[in-house]
């Protein structure tokens, strides 16, 4: 039985992956080192960003100093904060979902975003009061695929009221946020927002939409945790097209 509904959050429930990706883009650029949108959907998608440009810099073959790593950090959180302001859009059908889910549900967030991202969002959707607890990159030492921060969402919401990780499902859209979730031992939904529905065939994912309208949290409960197969793939509900940045 399913009591908590635990949301990734760039790519689930705000479409901003390609955001993300301009200014991380952007920001290696001015520091020689190329990132191409192939490489950001296939290596970082779902990193936190200091797990990303210690990527980035390892690929390079780049020392990174820890006063680098975090000039870095703040300078991509910057430019990914001026670029909502203008681009921001949710994933389709993600505020009926959350409102609907609140009814009967406890609510989480667990993002490789900075917490000061994810308010900055949520305050401009209305969304910001539906959620018990929120798990940002700044809360965890470690990034997705470790289940760290599904594994601290756990904790905060077991102490409040106990509660299993079994009965917690998760809602994500990248392979390392798919995997941080089986590892804590939580049944994960994949969202085609940044991969096609053949990536996560095979992988164990609960259920895999194509967007959170016209479904909803009680799914999940029944699709008895079966291994995703062509059954359980939505078929419907094609996504939107991808904001228009030049980079990505």
């Amino acid at each position: 039985m399913i009591e908590a509904v635990l949301f990734d959050f760039n790519g689930v429930l705000v479409d901003d992956e390609p955001q993300h990706c301009w200014a991380l883009q952007r920001v290696l650029a001015d520091e020689g080192i190329t990132l191409t949108r192939e490489q950001y959907y296939a290596h970082y998608l779902g990193l936190d960003d200091r797990t990303g440009f210690l990527e980035a810099y390892r690929r390079a073959q780049r020392t990174l100093t820890t006063e680098l790593l975090k000039h870095l950090v703040e300078k991509k959180s910057k430019l990914y904060l001026e670029l909502v302001e203008t681009s921001l859009r949710m994933v389709a059908g993600a505020q009926e979902f959350v409102r609907d889910a609140g009814r009967q549900f406890r609510l989480a967030i667990v993002s490789g975003a900075l917490r000061r991202e994810i308010d900055a969002v949520l305050s401009r959707t209305g969304l910001a009061d539906g959620f018990e607890t929120i798990i940002a990159a700044d809360d965890v030492p470690r990034s997705k695929p470790d289940p760290a921060a599904y594994l601290a969402a756990h904790d905060t919401l077991n102490k409040r009221r106990p509660i299993g990780p079994e009965r917690c499902v998760v809602i994500e859209d990248s392979l390392h946020g798919l995997a941080a979730a089986r590892a804590a031992g939580m049944p994960c939904v994949m969202l085609t927002t940044s991969h096609s529905s053949q990536t996560f065939q095979g992988r164990g994912a609960a259920l895999v939409w194509d967007s959170l309208a016209a479904h909803s949290a009680t799914e999940p409960a029944r699709s008895s945790r079966a291994p995703t197969s062509a059954s359980s793939i939505s078929p419907g509900l094609r996504r939107a097209p991808l904001p228009a940045f030049k980079a990505c």
